[in-house]
């Protein structure tokens, strides 16, 4: 599929929503490629600098693994939640020793079950990494309900396991993505194991019977900023994140 990669081309429903099939850069309802590091031919940084955008060094890696990756999904975003008409930089990824896994919880405004992050050794999947600036990760907590008066369903946080590297190999240091925090937002168990989103598509997920699963006491930080999910008998564990909770401490990481 040739760009550009206009919303309509890549519907949000049903969720996690279609997804272009290279890097892509967001603007007015389109998204263009980012290949090589090229958009239209220009390098990314020169790019964005023609739109008065901040430059690459100065955003924050955060990892989709979601609906976030989707065109329409980000225009939903510039339209209800308050993101800018500013560039949206998404970089198509993969990962190993991660895995998309089906939440508890049912979204309430349509029923879908949307995805949380698991460690799952040995797995490789393709996602995509938000280069966010400060302004784009302070919508996308209120989206997953990270910001301070959020209810609390998400939380951001820094990576401390698996890899995420870009399409030509680079590996992505100081990434960080949303982990689930609120009950509903933890993975599902069906009969003792965690669902990958690969395996299970939406219209099935949906229906899927199945309880909450409970972070492990042992093994978690005295300071309690590190979420340490087991799956029983599964041969699956959860993410190892720490969480990232104060806006200074995005910026600075966003500085880096």
């Amino acid at each position: 599929m040739e760009g550009p990669y206009a919303d309509e081309r890549f519907p949000a429903d049903p969720y996690p929503g279609a997804v272009p099939p290279t890097s892509f850069v967001h603007v007015d309802r389109t998204g263009l490629p980012l290949v090589a590091g090229l958009v239209a031919g220009e390098p990314l940084d020169d790019w964005l600098a023609a739109r008065g955008a901040a430059p690459s060094s100065a955003r924050l890696a955060v990892l989709s693994y979601g609906s976030n990756r989707n065109p329409s999904k980000i225009t939903w975003l510039r339209e209800f939640l308050g993101l800018g008409p500013e560039p949206v930089v998404v970089l198509r990824v993969r990962t190993s020793g991660l895995a998309a896994v089906w939440a508890y919880g049912l979204r309430t405004r349509d029923g879908a079950r949307p995805a949380v992050l698991a460690a799952v050794p040995g797995v490789v999947e393709e996602h995509a990494v938000w280069l966010a600036t400060p302004e784009q990760v302070a919508v996308l907590n209120a989206c997953e309900g990270a910001s301070p008066d959020g209810d609390g369903r998400y939380r951001l946080a820094r990576m401390r396991t698996g890899e995420v590297r870009t399409d030509d190999g680079t590996l992505l240091p100081d990434v960080h993505a949303y982990v689930g925090n609120a009950p509903a937002r933890h993975p599902l168990l069906v009969d003792g194991a965690m669902v990958r989103c690969a395996d299970v598509p939406q219209e099935v997920a949906r229906t899927l019977v199945g309880e909450a699963h409970a972070p492990r006491e042992q093994g978690r930080q005295a300071a309690d900023d590190t979420e340490v999910w087991t799956a029983p008998g599964s041969g699956l564990r959860a993410l190892s994140l720490t969480t990232t909770t104060a806006t200074s401490e995005i910026s600075d990481a966003t500085a880096r």
